[in-house]
């Protein structure tokens, strides 16, 4: 170390607290070691304070002694102790690494924020934060639940917060954390800090849930202690070992409740809450059989968890039966470990390496999920579009589904065939066509239910389009079609930026191929481009003008300095494949068959516009912006365009204009009432179709309608 802390002989009481627990399952020279890192962390933070005025050290080792409770290694408490040294001290990598070892600095690393890294908004920061803690998670477990024990200490103690700093914290503890220690199964942790954090965003609220909860409680209880003497009774008589424990729900969860299922107090309070916990897994079943026997069990109300776990691992049978008093009892019944992964999750007997013993089945889902998460984030430029990704994949209803060879996929729910076909593998998901859900042959946004087989139709010529975005639930699904379309679109972008410069040269006789290496090398270095796709796509999506780039091109390699046009410029044909470069003017719609043209937009690409747009005067003041268009013989797709109908103004018109637009083969997109009197209106309505030719079919087949005075292509 820089500067030797040092050493404490008689360190303060919440230290030796610490020390006494980690001596019931710890070595002495490891927590020896802890007491050395204690010190250093004393001596690194001697000059801080917390809000509350508390030395700063008490918080970190506040998170070890969380650590401690959950029977952690010592490196993960050392890392504990130490985990805002790098951020908040002048202590370094190195020194925590050669003191402690690289597993531990590699911890606190992984912990440490980026906050003297200099982003574009508080979001981004701590959106990018995350982002690193899930890599340092990828390459250790512990990472997270040093993280997540830092985040319940200063919910604990988030009182001495502004009241704006307090809203924001539970506001992130609520939407990530409190999610993210569900996700790895860690119930105990999950359920503080969805409390803390609904009592700091909603105190009003929290409050008054609370006081109606003793209120109602007072008048439970006789009935809550005779249910269960009953449940005690019969499992002993069919010689079940096991404890029976009742459950009150939490302030949070009752809101939540009353919130997305729209139940009064009293409703979501009309249920009565009991655990069951034995010795075995044959016992569940058995202690299911005599709850049945003594409560009659409600229809469709049994999930059984212990043969289909949960995504995060967890593991119960769930029924609800008709209780004495009238009121519905929720039941779990479980073993003993499978109540500890419950309440710890991926903490529940530790094993964080894989030559460090069996890892459970929360540790082990813990990892698959973070393994995904990697790969996600690989393919995801934007640190805010990635933790939007992951907030989809925290928020899981799960939905169990069946491969035709019976492997179990887990689903956030509303997840359809194509979720379905992603999680089962990105290639599968790629090339999907349709399904086969109970061997019926159902489309790729069919929404999937628990239980059901579902096998995938591929075809090597399919890949994702547009749409797909709004059939997925999934991030992965989301990801990877996001991660096409963006490739998809550079391609566009460098086939017609290579047009686009191509035609500019022409004009002075010459190709891009004529443009020697070297100029062309020494172009790119001076505009701090790697590539030269790079720049064919900047053309192409408006942030340079491909007259200006040939004009520099020329001069490099000798030439005369400025353009002179010594032939017709070549029109650009667009075929339809472009879009993803291509922006179609809302201002006039063009349709394949106008005479067209491009403008240069900064940022938005080529505009196409029809040219009767009234826009087109003004463009042509801008004459290296301008670009000659024209649409290639066979054009694919369709394109919108608006119709302006006058007709009369009774009951029914609407309908049958709307009808005769469906059989001309048109999509409707949108409707408006431009103007309406009392025996006339005009209606716009904003259809697709797919060239001109189809347009004069729909203003045929709408003109012949009695109750139309004129229709017209808006704008005319």
């Amino acid at each position: 170390m820089s500067q030797q802390a040092p050493a404490l002989s008689d360190p303060p009481a919440y230290v030796r607290a610490l020390e006494e627990k980690l001596h019931s399952y710890l070595p002495l020279a490891q927590v020896a070691i802890v007491r050395r890192a204690y010190e250093v962390g004393a001596h690194a933070h001697r000059e801080q304070k917390r809000k509350s005025g508390e030395p700063y050290i008490t918080h970190p080792v506040a998170v070890a002694a969380i650590m401690a409770e959950l029977g952690l290694d010592h490196e993960t408490i050392i890392a504990a102790i130490l985990h805002d040294t790098l951020e908040d001290t002048e202590l370094t990598r190195a020194e925590l690494a050669a003191e402690f070892g690289e597993p531990v600095a590699e911890l606190v690393d992984g912990v440490t924020k980026l906050d003297k890294l200099h982003f574009k908004s508080r979001q981004e920061a701590a959106a990018e934060s995350f982002r690193k803690m899930l890599l340092a998670m990828a390459r250790d477990l512990r990472v997270i639940l040093i993280k997540l024990a830092d985040r319940l200490h200063n919910m604990r103690t988030l009182g001495a917060m502004e009241p704006a700093s307090r809203r924001r914290i539970a506001r992130e503890t609520l939407e990530i954390y409190a999610p993210i220690a569900q996700r790895l199964g860690m119930n105990r942790f999950k359920g503080e800090l969805q409390e803390l954090g609904f009592r700091a965003m909603y105190p009003d609220r929290h409050r008054v849930i609370e006081t109606r909860i003793k209120s109602a409680l007072g008048n439970r209880r006789e009935a809550m202690t005779k249910i269960e003497a009953a449940l005690s009774a019969r499992l002993a008589s069919e010689g079940i070992v096991a404890r029976v424990v009742s459950r009150i729900k939490s302030p949070f969860s009752i809101y939540t409740k009353m919130r997305n299922e729209h139940k009064s107090f009293a409703q979501v309070m009309d249920v009565y809450g009991f655990r069951v916990v034995t010795d075995g897994v044959m016992r569940c079943y058995h202690a299911l059989g005599a709850v049945h026997g003594l409560y009659k069990p409600m229809d469709g109300r049994f999930r059984d968890f212990i043969a289909i776990p949960k995504v995060n691992g967890y593991q119960s049978l769930h029924t609800v039966v008709f209780g004495p008093f009238g009121a519905p009892i929720e039941i779990q019944i479980r073993t003993e470990e499978m109540n500890s992964i419950a309440e710890r999750g991926v903490a529940a007997h530790w094993a964080y390496k894989s030559g460090g013993g069996q890892s459970n089945a929360a540790q082990s889902r813990a990892r698959e999920w973070v393994e995904g998460l990697v790969d996600s984030q690989a393919r995801t430029a934007s640190s805010l579009e990635f933790i939007e990704n992951v907030k989809v994949d925290l928020f899981p209803d799960d939905v169990y589904l069946f491969t035709p060879k019976g492997r179990i996929l887990s689903l956030p729910r509303n997840a359809t065939a194509l979720d379905f076909a992603y999680a089962v593998h990105s290639e599968v998901g790629q090339h999907a066509v349709a399904a086969r859900v109970e061997k019926k042959l159902a489309p790729l946004r069919t929404r999937l239910s628990s239980g059901q087989t579902v096998e995938i139709i591929t075809a090597p010529s399919a890949q994702p389009h547009p749409q797909w975005l709004e059939w997925v639930v999934s991030a992965k699904a989301r990801t990877a079609i996001r991660h096409h379309l963006k490739r998809l679109q550079h391609e566009d972008a460098v086939e017609l930026g290579h047009r686009m410069l191509d035609r500019a040269l022409d004009q002075v006789g010459i190709s891009l191929e004529n443009i020697p290496g070297e100029v062309l090398d020494r172009y790119l270095a001076e505009q701090k481009f790697r590539r030269l796709e790079e720049l064919l796509a900047d053309i192409a999506l408006g942030n340079r003008v491909a007259e200006h780039v040939a004009t520099q091109l020329l001069r490099l390699k000798g030439g005369k300095t400025r353009l002179r046009v010594s032939r017709t410029a070549e029109s650009i044909r667009i075929t339809g494949a472009e879009r993803g470069v291509l922006t179609f003017a809302n201002c006039c719609h063009p349709l394949p068959g106008d005479e067209i043209m491009g403008f240069m937009s900064a940022g938005k690409g080529v505009v196409v516009h029809r040219l009767e747009c009234p826009n087109v005067p003004e463009f042509r003041k801008s004459p290296e912006r301008c670009i000659a268009m024209e649409w290639d013989r066979d054009v694919s797709g369709d394109y919108k365009c608006e119709l302006r109908v006058d007709i009369q103004n009774k009951p029914g018109v609407l309908a049958s204009v709307a009808a005769a637009i469906a059989e001309s083969n048109s999509n409707i997109e949108n409707v408006v009432y431009q103007d309406r009197g009392v025996v006339s209106a005009i209606i716009v309505f904003t259809i697709e179709v797919r060239n001109r030719k189809h347009l004069a079919d729909v203003i045929r087949r709408v003109r012949r309608l009695g109750v139309v005075h004129g229709v017209y292509r808006h704008p005319v």
